[in-house]
């Protein structure tokens, strides 16, 4: 049965298994529980938003999806496969890809050569291939950089470019590992309101391709924008799960969260 936490742009099938899910995930450190069980679920064609306010657990749950946090409690799900024992290299492997709240980029290398890094590491098991798998980064790489508006920065230094385009240099790289769910934390941190609106293009124009985007962000207008589906955390609990609409218009969300930020 679909599951009735996504709802996929038009035309996207929900009679098809998420690309992610989590089930009942709960992390705690000692006495502290940062993510109190939490299930949530991610579709192919869907930007789904994980929203609450600081501390809330949304970087954790991050952590947990891609491996790097062992859960207390719960699974996680990639194409229906548990992948709650298997290890972050692995779990990329399956099509998973991620960016960092704190920008993990190579400063003193060029926009394309951190692409061309991820692409590299992507593409290990073809390095045989030599002269055409060359090619073929090189072909990707231009391709991802006329998608994501970095060509004109293709040649600098990260260091030398604003940091609201260092953020979409993250994406690209995360793009070059060709994954099929994408998990994004605070990109649009550092923006300018155009480099934002060109972002949120970016984002509906991944998940028309199919793309499943997972997005911790708090530019709440961004939020409202893109995503289909939206979970609020608080406190490590999942409080309300809906629609832009349902979740602009819950009380406990209001009072959690929203009510002290400003909604476009």
């Amino acid at each position: 049965m679909p599951s009735p936490d996504a709802t996929p742009l038009p035309g996207t099938p929900l009679d098809v298994t998420p690309l992610l899910e989590t089930r009942g995930v709960t992390v705690r450190f000692g006495g502290h529980v940062a993510v109190d069980d939490v299930s949530l679920t991610v579709h192919a064609g869907t930007v789904t938003g994980l929203i609450g306010p600081n501390g809330a657990g949304k970087t954790t749950l991050f952590n947990t999806v891609t491996g790097l946090q062992k859960p207390t409690a719960g699974r996680v799900l990639i194409d229906g496969q548990d992948v709650t024992r298997t290890a972050p290299y692995k779990r990329a492997r399956t099509g998973l890809a991620r960016t960092f709240q704190r920008m993990e980029l190579f400063l003193s290398l060029s926009v394309r050569d951190n692409l061309r890094v991820a692409g590299d590491i992507h593409g290990n098991g073809t390095r045989g291939a030599g002269t055409r798998r060359r090619r073929e980064l090189e072909a990707e790489t231009d391709r991802l950089l006329a998608l994501t508006g970095l060509t004109d920065v293709a040649h600098m230094d990260v260091s030398d470019i604003p940091t609201g385009r260092a953020r979409v240099v993250e994406v690209a790289r995360a793009l070059m590992t060709a994954p099929r769910v994408l998990l994004l934390d605070e990109p649009a941190s550092g923006q300018t309101e155009q480099e934002t609106a060109d972002f949120a293009e970016l984002l509906v124009r991944l998940a028309g391709e199919g793309l499943g985007i997972c997005l911790v962000e708090h530019d709440l207008p961004l939020v409202m924008r893109v995503c289909s589906r939206i979970h609020v955390l608080d406190f490590g609990s999942l409080i309300a799960s809906g629609t832009p609409v349902e979740i602009r218009n819950d009380p406990a969300v209001v009072a959690a969260y929203i009510g002290t930020e400003e909604v476009a």
